[in-house]
């Protein structure tokens, strides 16, 4: 993907039917499916694809069990549909992911397993597989490691995981299959109007600074936790809807929970849900909820959130996690959508909404990465009304995403690249030391630094370690020891220079620096 041919084609088209503001899964979802039904569409993203809240989440694909417990049916229903479809069009990412609610009271294994009987039935043929409630010894079998005293047994369930930021990039690659574009490090600096109608968008290229308009028949808002930030650029005197909440993560070597299932906790001791979740060979636990003031790009753990965390690892596992033994922590914000009178994160609407201004600016927050591609079907079909398009109808309910493979899991230690393993392979070739480990704790090849640059739009170190790999999430230390080997790569194949990869090398190791566990 060259990035000049990609920015002349965003400057070059006269007019756009629909021009979407935001690279994360909800904006990349409503641009595939605008994209897909036929509107000439493009993409523009102020920092990276999936640099904030869509590369920071659980990695679940799942139907909302605690939502079930509120009585949302409705979004139970949508979820567990979206979650047979996502299973159905991107194999290669997602998978079937076995859960563990351990019970250590009397009433919690008919509690829990009449609810769970209830959420199979809902998910029909698009079931990922069926509940049954566990002995003491059998939820042991399952995690070894799971705390034994006072255990009555458990109750398993299936649900998916996700790579959020691999699956992000396909959805990237996606609407170029489909002829759109989609660019990262393009700013929106203003919205374009005529007759108080919006008809564009004033952009800027932030690696070369140039400044140009995009004329768009509708445009859409699709900045999550920034939500806020454009619609007041369209109309300084509207109200914020956005309340933004904080969840936090730890990652933790395998060896805390060695069982294939994760385990639930479904109500701690201050009502949040806990998940314990095997990813990448790593473990990850989470997730806070903590109301902030202030969207940020890169948000930072509290403290308090942290103890919370250990603690409650501790309470669950026999083995006590110590700070030294956190590889990483993240960070995500969710954008919450206000509720007259809510206070509570916990309590606001996980349902998304859909918003069109006086301006015409078509505005979509809220919801999750599961029902992403149902967020983007209802966006685009209020974006080509507002433009007066022609009503075309959504087909990607049964399309299959950039790197489909029939049978995944064959592809060896690029499986997670589904169709294009072969080619990261070929990659390979062209130089010996390709294929080799850049570091012994981590799984990554100088090919997917080169495959990244030359056909997924990664254009700095961040990008590599963050996105396109996950190194900095399963080992932040270790990510910032090939922090040089990374920026070499990156300058060898887009021709940067020297001063280039020292900046680099130096804002990487700074940013890791905020992934590690500082009590």
């Amino acid at each position: 993907m060259n990035r000049k041919t990609i920015i002349d084609s965003l400057k070059n088209e006269k007019k756009w039917d629909i021009v979407v503001i935001g690279g994360g899964a909800t904006g990349l979802g409503t641009a595939l499916d605008a994209a897909s039904r036929g509107y000439r569409t493009a993409l523009i993203e102020q920092h990276d694809f999936a640099k904030g809240t869509s590369s920071r989440s659980t990695k679940l694909v799942h139907g909302g069990v605690r939502y079930l417990r509120q009585g949302n049916i409705s979004l139970v229903l949508e979820a567990l549909k979206e979650r047979g479809l996502m299973l159905q069009n991107a194999p290669h990412i997602v998978k079937t992911q076995s859960f563990i609610i351990p019970n250590y009271h009397w009433w919690e294994k008919p509690f829990y397993g009449i609810g769970l009987t209830l959420y199979d039935k809902l998910a029909g043929r698009l079931s990922f597989g069926k509940s049954k409630t566990l002995s003491k010894a059998q939820t042991i079998e399952e995690i070894p490691t799971i705390e034994p005293t006072n255990l009555a047994g458990g109750v398993r369930y299936f649900d998916g995981q996700f790579d959020d930021s691999r699956l992000a990039v396909n959805l990237m690659q996606s609407i170029f299959d489909h002829d759109g574009i989609a660019v990262n490090y393009v700013k929106a600096t203003g919205l374009m109007k005529s007759n108080s109608k919006i008809s564009g968008v004033r952009v800027q290229d932030v690696e070369t600074g140039e400044d140009f308009d995009v004329q768009a028949k509708a445009v859409v808002n699709a900045t999550g936790v920034f939500t806020d930030n454009l619609r007041q650029m369209d109309d300084p005197g509207t109200k914020p809807i956005i309340q933004v909440s904080q969840g936090v993560h730890i990652v933790l070597d395998r060896h805390f929970q060695p069982g294939k299932s994760a385990i639930m906790i479904p109500k701690t001791d201050d009502g949040r849900v806990l998940f314990a979740v095997p990813w990448h060979n790593k473990v990850i636990v989470g997730t806070t909820d903590t109301p902030v003031k202030n969207a940020e790009l890169e948000p930072k753990a509290l403290k308090e959130e942290l103890d919370f965390l250990l603690s409650h690892t501790a309470k669950y596992l026999t083995e006590d996690p110590e700070p030294e033994d956190v590889k990483s922590v993240f960070t995500g914000l969710r954008p919450l959508v206000k509720e007259s009178g809510n206070s509570s994160t916990k309590k606001l609407s996980r349902d998304h909404t859909i918003l069109v201004d006086r301006s015409g600016l078509v505005t979509v927050t809220g919801g999750k990465w599961t029902t992403y591609r149902k967020m983007a079907e209802d966006t685009v079909d209020h974006a080509s009304e507002v433009a007066g398009l022609e009503r075309l109808k959504a087909v990607t309910a049964g399309l299959k995403i950039h790197g489909w493979v029939a049978e995944p899991g064959q592809n060896g230690r690029y499986d997670i690249y589904g169709a294009d393993g072969d080619a990261i392979r070929m990659i390979e070739r062209e130089n010996g030391k390709w294929g080799d480990l850049m570091h012994p704790q981590l799984p990554y090849r100088p090919a997917e630094v080169i495959w990244a640059v030359r056909h997924e739009q990664a254009r700095s170190v961040e990008d590599i370690l963050s996105r396109r790999t996950r190194a900095i999430l399963l080992d932040a230390k270790a990510s910032m020891q090939i922090a040089g080997t990374v920026a070499d790569l990156i300058a060898g194949e887009l021709n940067f220079d020297e001063q280039w990869k020292k900046t680099e090398i130096s804002n990487y190791r700074a940013l890791a620096e905020q992934y590690l566990f500082k009590s």
